[in-house]
């Protein structure tokens, strides 16, 4: 029994864990800013390719999570660590695709208004409000994407102390 929750249940419940974390605080945000989000997003070029590449990169870390998870007989299989690893260091770009949105929609809600003109409140709010959705979405795109590695990490930990099995002492540097 121990056997089949070591090598079957565990991993794709910790493999779960960022999926379901991810779905929780999009939930959690509150429903009138979610549906607003929704809304801004379909006519967004940069939210598109935030979303579009943050679950891709998402999907993939969480099946090499699964596979990392995944106990042999002495230890883990380290083969997906490296392209887990590199993959998690993307979550970085998601904050920086989302500045370059915000700032192109302050540059666009700044060129609408004219020497002259009196632009309404929702005309600004309109044309400013893509700023937010830019800014939300790699904000969103950083925090999922580096759960499947910070999961990985407590999860191995978790699963071999209940194999038995010490975890490794990371050297540390400097020292001899």
């Amino acid at each position: 029994m121990r056997r089949l929750w070591i090598h079957q249940v565990l991993p794709l419940v910790f493999a779960a864990v960022p999926v379901l974390t991810a779905a929780l605080v999009f939930v959690a945000v509150p429903s009138d800013a979610r549906r607003d989000y929704l809304a801004r997003v379909a006519e967004s070029a940069i939210d598109w390719i935030i979303i579009a590449i943050g679950f891709t990169l998402f999907t993939v870390q969480t099946a090499f999570a699964w596979r990392a998870l995944r106990w042999q007989e002495t230890d883990f299989d380290l083969r997906a660590d490296r392209w887990l690893g590199n993959l998690c260091q993307a979550a970085e770009w998601f904050p920086l695709l989302g500045l370059i949105g915000t700032v192109a929609a302050i540059l666009q809600t700044f060129n609408s208004i004219t020497p002259g003109a009196n632009p309404t409140p929702q005309e600004i709010i309109r044309k400013y409000a893509p700023a937010i959705t830019a800014t939300g979405g790699g904000l969103y795109m950083a925090f999922i994407n580096i759960l499947p590695v910070w999961v990985v990490t407590i999860g191995r930990d978790l699963i071999r102390s209940l194999a038995g099995t010490p975890v490794p002492v990371e050297p540390r540097e400097g020292k001899s």
